[in-house]
C-alpha cells in the first residue's frame, strides 16, 4: 500500500487554473499595456489629428477606443509611425481584455453555482450525481447568457445617462450613442467631446464592448449545447442494427460489451472521436505491460 501510494504521488494533481488569478494576471497586463499605449500617445501626440481636452485623458481614451475596436474618429493618427502603432495596439490589446472579461464572468458564475448548489452537496448515488451535472451544465449556460444580456443592457442604459447628463446631448441622441458606442459600430458622427466624458468613456468601453461579444458568443453556446441534447436524445432512443452491431464490436469477437456499446454511442452523439480513442487505445497499451488486455497493478509497479 505504501508503494501504491509513492506511485499515486509521482503521477501527479490535475492542474487547476483559477478564474481570480486569471483575472488578476489579466488586469496586470491591461494596466501595463495601456500604461505603455499611453507613454507612446504622450510623446507622439502633435502627430494626431484630435480635439484636445487634457493629454492624459486623450491618450487613454484613444487607447480604450482604438482597443475595443470602435473609432469614433474625433482623434486619428496622422503619420506613418502612429498608424503602424494604432494597428499594433488593437491587434494585441483586444487579447487582454477578452481575457478579462472572461476572466471575470467565470469567477461570478462560480459564486453562482456554488450558491445555488449548495443544497446537493453530498449526494452519493452515481445516477443522481449524473442528473445533478447535466442541470449544472444547462444551468451554468442559462446563467452565462442571462448575465452576459444584463451586463449589456446595464450598459447601455448607464451609457445613455451619461451622454445626457455630461455629453448634454439628447435622450434620443444619448441613447444612439450608447448602442453605437457598445455594439462597436462608431459612425462618428458623436463622440465625447468633454475631458468628463472622456474618462467615463475609458473605463465604460472596455466592459460594455467585450460584453456584447460575450453575450453573442454565450448564446452560441446555449444553442449549440441545446442541439447536442436533441441528438443525444434521438441517438439513445435508436435500437442497435445489424450494421450498427457490427460497428461497435471494436475487437470482433461477436460481441458488444458494455464498455464498447458505450464508446460507440459516444462516437455517434459527437462526444468522442475516432482520434481520440486511438489515443486513449495507446496509452492503455502502453500500461499495459504484459499485453494480457488488462492494467494490473504488477504492471504499474513495473513502471516505476
Amino acid at each position: 500500500m505504501a508503494v501504491l501510494n509513492e506511485v499515486n504521488r509521482r503521477s501527479g494533481t490535475k492542474p487547476q487554473v483559477s478564474s481570480q488569478s486569471i483575472v488578476r494576471q489579466a488586469v496586470i497586463l491591461l494596466v501595463a499595456y495601456l500604461t505603455l499605449g499611453v507613454i507612446i500617445y504622450w510623446f507622439n501626440r502633435d502627430h494626431f489629428a484630435a480635439s484636445e481636452t487634457h493629454p492624459v485623458v486623450d491618450a487613454l481614451y484613444f487607447c480604450i477606443v482604438t482597443m475595443c475596436t470602435i473609432g469614433y474618429g474625433d482623434i486619428t493618427p496622422k503619420t506613418t509611425a502612429t498608424k503602424l502603432f494604432s494597428i499594433m495596439f488593437v491587434l494585441v490589446g483586444f487579447g487582454f481584455i477578452d481575457i478579462l472579461l472572461s476572466g471575470m464572468v467565470a469567477y461570478v458564475l462560480d459564486l453562482q453555482e456554488s450558491y445555488l448548489l449548495r443544497s446537493v452537496k453530498g449526494v452519493g448515488e452515481k445516477k443522481e450525481s449524473y442528473i445533478i451535472d447535466v442541470k449544472k451544465g444547462r444551468m451554468r449556460i442559462r446563467m452565462k447568457v442571462g448575465l452576459a444580456l444584463g451586463v449589456v443592457v446595464l450598459c447601455i442604459g448607464v451609457g445613455a445617462m451619461v451622454m445626457h447628463y455630461v455629453e448634454k446631448l439628447g435622450w434620443l441622441d444619448s441613447f444612439y450613442l450608447s448602442v453605437m458606442s457598445v455594439t462597436t459600430v462608431g459612425y462618428g458622427d458623436r463622440a465625447f467631446q468633454s475631458m468628463e466624458g472622456r474618462i467615463f468613456a475609458s473605463i465604460w468601453l472596455l466592459v460594455s464592448t467585450l460584453a456584447v461579444a460575450r453575450a453573442f458568443l454565450y448564446l452560441a453556446e446555449a444553442r449549440v449545447d441545446k442541439r447536442h441534447r436533441k441528438m443525444a436524445k434521438w441517438v439513445l432512443g435508436q435500437d442497435m442494427t445489424v450494421s450498427e452491431f457490427l460497428a461497435a464490436d471494436i475487437d470482433n469477437n461477436g460481441f458488444v460489451s458494455k464498455s464498447e456499446y458505450v464508446v460507440y454511442k459516444l462516437k455517434e452523439m459527437g462526444k468522442v472521436s475516432e482520434k481520440d480513442i486511438m489515443q486513449i487505445s495507446n496509452k492503455f497499451d502502453r500500461l499495459d505491460a504484459g499485453n494480457c488486455g488488462k492494467i494490473t497493478l504488477a504492471d504499474l509497479m513495473s513502471r516505476h
